[in-house]
């Protein structure tokens, strides 16, 4: 008898079993496993030949750079042939914008590049590639595929072997006599796992675009992210310009590395100077505002921070932009060692710019901010402020000091309060260290602790 070859995925946890199982046995979760298309092994090459691993060629794993700065970044300096990266984000965040801008970018170089569009036609994707490139000859390397099979698409592969291969969206493509609606979790991972097979098979740099729901998932939790080498996420608001691409995995360089983009009528800008952006329309003479050098990735950006603090029964604590759990803390210890300080008061702390911080090095300029707003009191214009808040009031130093002091610097700021344990920094920047926040508020605004 033919043994059974069936196999069965769990969409939650991305387990593989060899029985159908109501439960998985892995995750826990209940009506979770589904079967996995006996044809996504045809196209699975498993090689039987070992090699020593000091003879493996390194140079395989050498980035090739996209030339748009911002990306390189992220990435590491480039795309690494072979790679698989998955870009994920809201619908209509500007993924395929970013996507075509890289196509094009790379094909000014002569390399190929093959766009699969599974959800726009090539007439759609053509204009927006003649608004991306306006006033330039369009590279004659760049090709469409309008399709949504997979066999298709990894038989133009085969056949002419482009630098990239952009597939727009990887949820819109089918496989074989799969029955499974498209986005489903277990056709996406046929898909993507014949597409990623294909694309190392003939070193081909594969970009997955996908999009995410509601709750960050993308068509339920972890479905891709296993079988892909790298996770960008793609994100911002749409009242907003701005953009920002962060690396959650990458197995050829750094992860959490942020680029910055600005949305504009021609495509995407790359944002060189992220500190200068953030504070272009910042007024120093205001109160209730503070500066803070934050930790993006590895870069050091300089963030303004507001908080409005109001009168109120209610004492309720509200946060844009900034790290809710973070800010809650800093009110409870404010509340606790300083006198009156946000006391029966709602508290509004936000990020201008459109900034989202998770830095803890933002706590200080949390509170700097909100005791600014309560006094009416505006800091002196070239000071800074760094640390995170401990639960005893204590300033505690954070990663990087040395790259945030000089970029403090950098934007000309010429103090900064910061815990008493951070080293020194650039000449030209006064450090005015403290051991508590009881410290920094009689620092800079004399109330008594």
């Amino acid at each position: 008898m033919a043994k059974n070859s069936k196999q069965y995925l769990c969409s939650n946890c991305s387990r593989i079993h060899g029985k159908w199982s109501g439960r998985c046995d892995h995750c826990t979760e209940w009506g979770t496993l589904g079967e996995r298309p006996a044809s996504a092994a045809s196209v699975v090459r498993s090689p039987t030949d070992t090699e020593r691993l000091c003879d493996v060629d390194q140079a395989q794993s050498i980035p090739v750079p996209t030339t748009v700065e911002e990306i390189d970044r992220v990435l590491g300096g480039g795309f690494v042939p072979g790679s698989v990266t998955l870009l994920s984000g809201e619908p209509g965040i500007g993924k395929s914008t970013l996507a075509l801008q890289l196509a094009l970018r790379i094909a000014r170089s002569g390399a190929g590049v093959v766009l699969v569009s599974g959800e726009e036609a090539p007439a759609q994707v053509a204009a927006r590639a003649s608004r991306i490139h306006q006033h330039r000859e369009m590279p004659q390397t760049v090709e469409i595929l309008d399709t949504v099979r997979t066999e298709s698409v990894i038989d133009l592969m085969e056949r002419s072997r482009p630098q990239m291969l952009v597939v727009d969206s990887v949820q819109m493509l089918t496989f074989g006599d799969d029955s499974s609606s498209p986005g489903s979790a277990n056709l996406l991972r046929t898909v993507a796992g014949a597409l990623a097979d294909a694309a190392k098979a003939l070193d081909v740099s594969l970009l997955l675009i996908g999009h995410v729901t509601k709750d960050g998932s993308l068509a339920g939790p972890r479905t891709l992210e296993h079988l892909v080498d790298t996770v960008l996420s793609f994100e911002g608001d749409r009242s907003n310009d701005l953009r920002f691409l962060r690396s959650m995995k990458h197995r050829f360089g750094p992860t959490n590395e942020v680029g910055l983009f600005e949305m504009a009528g021609t495509g995407l800008r790359p944002v060189a100077d992220a500190s200068a952006r953030f504070l272009a329309d910042r007024n120093p003479d205001l109160p209730g505002t503070a500066v803070v050098p934050v930790l993006d990735g590895r870069r050091p950006v300089m963030v303004e921070i507001q908080a409005l603090v109001r009168r109120s029964g209610d004492s309720a604590i509200t946060g844009h932009g900034v790290p809710s759990g973070r800010l809650n803390l800093v009110a409870a210890v404010a509340r606790q060692y300083l006198t009156g300080v946000m006391t029966g008061a709602d508290l509004l702390v936000s990020a201008a710019g459109g900034a989202k911080i998770t830095d803890p090095g933002a706590d200080l300029a949390m509170l700097v901010a909100s005791v600014s707003a309560q006094l009416e009191l505006p800091l002196s214009p070239g000071l800074a402020v760094c640390g995170e808040i401990g639960l005893s009031g204590e300033l505690r130093r954070v990663a990087s000091m040395e790259r945030r002091l000089h970029e403090a610097h950098r934007l000309g700021f010429t103090h900064c309060i910061v815990p008493r344990s951070c080293p020194d920094g650039p000449t030209g920047l006064s450090l005015q260290r403290c051991a508590t926040i009881m410290e920094v508020i009689q620092l800079f605004a004399g109330v008594p602790a």
